[in-house]
């Protein structure tokens, strides 16, 4: 853990300059909107250690796959989402020395603030250039929410001592590259750029290889009594000028940056520069109220309020800020990636983590089209899995979805993971249950879901076969979601996630018109309903896997302090033979179906794999979070919810320098709302059974439900619920059925 950022309701706020906070920093502070984002790197540079990091929304590159032993069916490349144009950067010169604080004689009063309820990104310093050279250095910068194709940054500089010039290079720098690269390709081609010091733009156009993408970035500068000069080298373009140096001067950078996924390849510099000068004539306090305007919208339906205890309320919030900058629902080619816009680990593709964890949140806080966006990113990629399973010897429109993905094509080259940990599968069938759960509305689901539970049904019926010795379908060769268990025999939640599937798949093909014969969905309920279900004798215990109950099975307590996280010292083969397991697996399960399941099963069941659960994976803590909750043991969900609220923001895993965990956040949304909470849909109806963590005085949250908006209050004169907008309706809370 790395505790070091002051708790406020509102705010992230770091104090004081560590340069060995900076990787994490510039990822916790990240500012994105949808379409485009960046690390919260210093906008004048700095030449210390750090990570540059400006990402495009579905730009991307086929890193060639990178293995030492070759096997058949392996992707042949690793997609990645390229660090792009740094469009932040903005020298600035004091007696001819760059200001940089990496080099700085001293740095005081350091303050950086992430402003979530506005959406801005403010940074201030005393910076003593060289010995008696000193200036006070301000900045603000915001991602637009209200126009997607703008940015904006303002930066101050005020002389306070010995300043005799000040000179302000603000620029668009095309030469860069990611840090991450298999063959350390080139990624990038370099189209062209210009500045014109009478307009003071500057615009830069980059295409990437292969991909073909194309990106134009622009800039519109204002300040008062400089005159520019224009300059540039081979991939940057910029603008040059010296300002008073015995006042304050504030220089205005706005920002257009456009792709060619929402404008043909030849007009987007052209489109880009068109953004920033319409960001610089709208001017930058009108641009600035418009973007915290459409903050507020977002608060308005999102935002989860916790009184009493500062950390649990600015975890949530962060959370939430992040989910929302990173994925917008107007775009059904984009996804959420697991780092958003904050680093280049897991190459910024989709994962099975946007079905299981990001759409409860989506479809609860946002209008109805952003979540069924979600659906239609993979009701789109159908054929590709299609073909991803046909490289695996899979026929007759069996599905396979990708482990990671952008284009739906399978591009992780892991052999655990992309043969075999094909639970990720079933995700995308569970996506699609539960949307039309919760919106009561199955037309999507008849007019292209079903197509996927098809697919994805025809997968499972191909993957396991009849075991003679079991008397059992049986599924051999597998990954469960504990990545620490890799090529074993029988999952359970593979196996109980796949019967499930077929059944699903079954019902829908005979309720909705279908071209699947009876025959073909009467297999289905047969595999399904010999599936082989481990579970040891005499128990209610699930057991992950075949020969689970054989290994030294101990408490993760035992493990000393220095051997933790396992997967950061042990070798692997000491991981795989362990009984430790990364993120719920069986407890996976229960959480996805909880009425198949008793309270008696969920309690045995999460006693004997918890104790043994390392939670090295940000998917874990969420999922025992809420199913602590269900039993009512408040002490192991408040810990769990800190964990997972708390992840990045305190660095639990040592590993918030390469990025943020996105996807994790939605987990921590359903540990408030699903598990303080207690909300589930059932017949139609919003249940709630409610905790009250006895740290905290009171919670509340909202929740877009079948064309109303309803507001939960918990506090320690119990639960309410009020219905804001919307037609009245029945809920029932703890047990009780009220009419809204």
């Amino acid at each position: 853990m790395n505790r070091y950022l002051v708790a406020e309701d509102w705010r992230v706020v770091e104090r004081g300059f560590d340069p060995a906070n900076m990787r994490s920093s510039e990822s916790i502070f990240s500012l994105g909107n949808g379409r485009f984002g960046q690390r919260a790197n210093h906008e004048e540079g700095y030449s210390g250690d750090h990570m540059l990091g400006s990402y495009v929304g579905g730009v991307y590159y086929p890193d060639r796959t990178k293995v030492g032993w070759w096997k058949n069916g392996y992707p042949e490349y690793f997609a990645k989402v390229l660090n792009a144009t740094n469009w932040t950067r903005i020298e600035v010169r004091v007696n001819g020395t760059l200001l940089d604080l990496a080099k700085a004689h001293d740095v005081s009063e350091f303050e950086r603030v992430l402003d979530m309820r506005q959406g801005l990104l403010q940074r201030s310093c005393v910076v003593e250039v060289e010995p008696g050279v000193r200036v006070k250095l301000e900045t603000e910068r915001f991602v637009s929410m209200a126009s997607p194709n703008r940015a904006a940054i303002q930066m101050t500089v005020t002389p306070l001592a010995g300043v005799t010039s000040l000179v302000w290079v603000p620029m668009l720098d095309g030469g860069i590259t990611n840090e991450d690269t298999n063959w350390d390709d080139v990624f990038w081609r370099h189209d062209g750029h210009s500045s014109d010091a009478a307009a003071g733009t500057s615009v830069l156009v980059n295409t990437t290889e292969k991909t073909e993408f194309t990106v134009g970035t622009a800039q519109a500068v204002v300040v008062e009594g400089v005159s520019w000069e224009e300059v540039g080298g081979d991939k940057w373009a910029g603008l040059s000028g010296q300002s008073s140096f015995t006042e304050a001067v504030t220089l205005t950078k706005h920002v257009g940056l456009v792709s060619s996924l929402h404008l043909a390849k030849e007009l987007c510099g052209d489109g880009a520069l068109e953004e920033a000068l319409a960001g610089r004539e709208s001017g930058y306090e009108a641009e600035r109220a418009a973007h915290v305007e459409a903050w507020a919208q977002v608060w308005a339906l999102g935002d989860i309020r916790i009184k009493g205890d500062a950390e649990a309320q600015q975890a949530i919030r962060f959370n939430i800020f992040h989910l929302n900058q990173t994925y917008r629902g107007d775009d059904a080619r984009l996804n959420v990636g697991p780092k958003g816009f904050t680093g280049e680990k897991y190459g910024g593709a989709s994962y099975w983590d946007t079905e299981a964890y990001c759409l409860p949140f989506y479809l609860a806080t946002h209008p109805p089209h952003v979540a069924e966006q979600l659906l239609r990113y993979r009701h789109n990629h159908l054929m590709k899995a299609i073909e991803n399973a046909e490289k695996l010897g899979f026929h007759s429109g069996a599905a396979l979805y990708p482990m990671v993905t952008m284009n739906g094509e399978e591009c992780h080259n892991e052999w655990e993971i992309t043969f075999e940990e094909i639970h990720r599968n079933g995700a995308m069938v569970l996506a699609l249950r539960n949307h039309a759960e919760y919106t009561g509305d199955e037309s999507y689901l008849q007019r292209e879901g079903m197509e996927v539970a098809v697919g994805v049904a025809r997968f499972w019926a191909q993957r396991v076969h009849w075991s003679e010795h079991r008397g059992r379908y049986v599924m051999l060769g597998v990954t469960g979601p504990n990545e620490y268990e890799n090529n074993v025999n029988n999952n359970w939640y593979t196996n109980y996630l796949a019967a499930w599937c077929l059944e699903y798949a079954a019902d829908l093909v005979e309720r909705f018109p279908s071209e699947v014969s009876p025959s073909e969905s009467d297999e289905w309920r047969t595999v399904a309903k010999g599936m082989c279900l481990p579970q040891q004798e005499g128990t209610s215990i699930r057991l992950q896997q075949d020969g689970f109950l054989d290994k030294d099975l101990r408490p993760a307590m035992s493990l000393a302090e220095e051997e933790r996280p396992i997967n950061q010292v042990w070798s692997w083969d000491r991981i795989l033979r362990s009984c430790f397991i990364k993120q719920a697996d069986v407890l996976q399960g229960f959480y996805f179906f909880p009425d198949d399941f008793s309270d008696e099963e969920l309690r045995d069941n999460f006693d004997f794999y918890e104790p043994m659960t390392v939670h090295e994976s940000s998917l874990s803590p969420c999922v025992h979070a809420i199913l602590a909750a269900r039993l009512g043991r408040e002490e192991k969900a408040v810990e769990m919810y800190l964990r997972t609220s708390r992840l990045d923001l305190d660095d639990y895993n040592a590993e918030a320098y390469q990025g943020l965990h996105i996807t994790s956040m939605a987990g921590t949304w359903m540990s408030v709302v699903e598990g303080f909470g207690g909300f589930r849909v059932k017949d139609g109806e919003p249940h709630f059974t409610t905790m009250l963590p006895r740290a905290w005085s009171s919670y509340s949250f909202k929740l877009q439900f079948r064309g109303r908006t309803l507001e939960v209050n918990v506090d320690g004169q119990g639960a309410a619920v009020t219905r804001l907008e919307g037609a009245p309706l029945t809920v029932v809370v703890n047990g009780e059925s009220r009419h809204v």
